[in-house]
């Protein structure tokens, strides 16, 4: 059995040279997909649209990943301790639905404050990852925001905040890809 030599430093660097598109891509089509569903449908069945979408992020993103090269469940590649400190963070956005549905069963339109908050912390340990604020912007900007829009329109709370958190996710993804383009200009 060979043991991995690398540091952690150096694994981090490793980590951080990843292109990040697949899990962002992925929240961005799921909720997408419940700004649609609010937009035309009542809200029950936004309810379930945004349950089952938010719920399958993960396991769209691996699918992505393939797309996009990252190929999350590729068993070649050499293990690194920061996939699995990002798999982690993933697992941690899944176990908050723990807080949402309680809410979610006292008042329905609780589900897009909770959901919306809860699952976009796991962008503050994935900015300390790589080393790079987008994280912070995402998980920040996208927590004051629907908090805002919860309060400010209670009548629209499955199309508003659904629609800032698309918003967040297409500035992500563009920030994400400038990052990118950065790196490979550094190599």
């Amino acid at each position: 059995m060979q043991h991995d030599i690398r540091t952690l430093e150096e694994q981090r660097d490793e980590f951080k040279q990843s292109k990040f598109l697949a899990t962002p891509i992925a929240g961005l089509i799921a909720w997408t997909a419940v700004l649609i569903s609010g937009l035309f449908f009542s809200d029950i069945i936004t309810v379930w649209v945004l349950f089952i979408a938010t719920g399958s992020i993960v396991y769209l993103g691996m699918g992505i990943s393939k797309l996009t090269g990252e190929n999350f469940l590729d068993k070649n590649k050499p293990k690194n301790t920061f996939d699995k400190l990002f798999f982690y963070t993933v697992a941690q956005a899944v176990l908050v639905y723990a807080i949402a549905i309680p809410f979610f069963m006292e008042n329905y339109t609780s589900l897009p404050l909770t959901v919306g908050i809860l699952t976009g912390l796991m962008w503050l340990p994935f900015s300390w990852i790589i080393d790079h604020w987008v994280g912070i912007f995402h998980s920040v900007v996208r927590t004051f925001s629907v908090l805002l829009l919860w309060y400010l329109f209670p009548e629209g709370r499955f199309i508003f905040i659904p629609l800032v958190i698309v918003l967040i996710y297409i500035i992500t993804i563009f920030v994400l890809t400038r990052r990118l383009k950065d790196i490979k200009k550094e190599l």
